[in-house]
């Protein structure tokens, strides 16, 4: 079972700042072969506020384990929710929510 997305999200002169760290094994084909197990790896991940997507990428089996983002957006207040949303490769979806400081 996968942990929860750990955010931090910070409002400075109308830019938010988020880092968040989501946590997952990121096990690759090649590191998966080596270790007899299934390759499973998060393919996207998504945030928004106030229903607005404000983030979205398409991954890969590259990243390492428990990647971190790091991104800016405009157009937030304080107190505002970013959720972010991730699948991975075997379908688990995993949604987890932080509050713009």
């Amino acid at each position: 079972m996968a942990k929860k997305t750990r955010i931090k999200a910070k409002l400075k002169k109308g830019i938010v700042t988020v880092k968040a760290v989501a946590k997952h094994e990121m096990l690759g084909h090649f590191l998966a072969k080596k270790n007899k197990k299934t390759a499973n790896f998060i393919t996207y991940m998504t945030a928004s506020v106030n229903d607005r997507i404000v983030y979205e990428v398409n991954t890969s089996q590259f990243l390492s384990k428990n990647p971190y983002i790091k991104f800016k957006f405009k157009g937030a207040n304080k107190g505002d929710k970013v959720v972010i949303s991730w699948k991975d490769l075997s379908g688990v979806t995993q949604l987890s929510t932080g509050k713009i400081k």
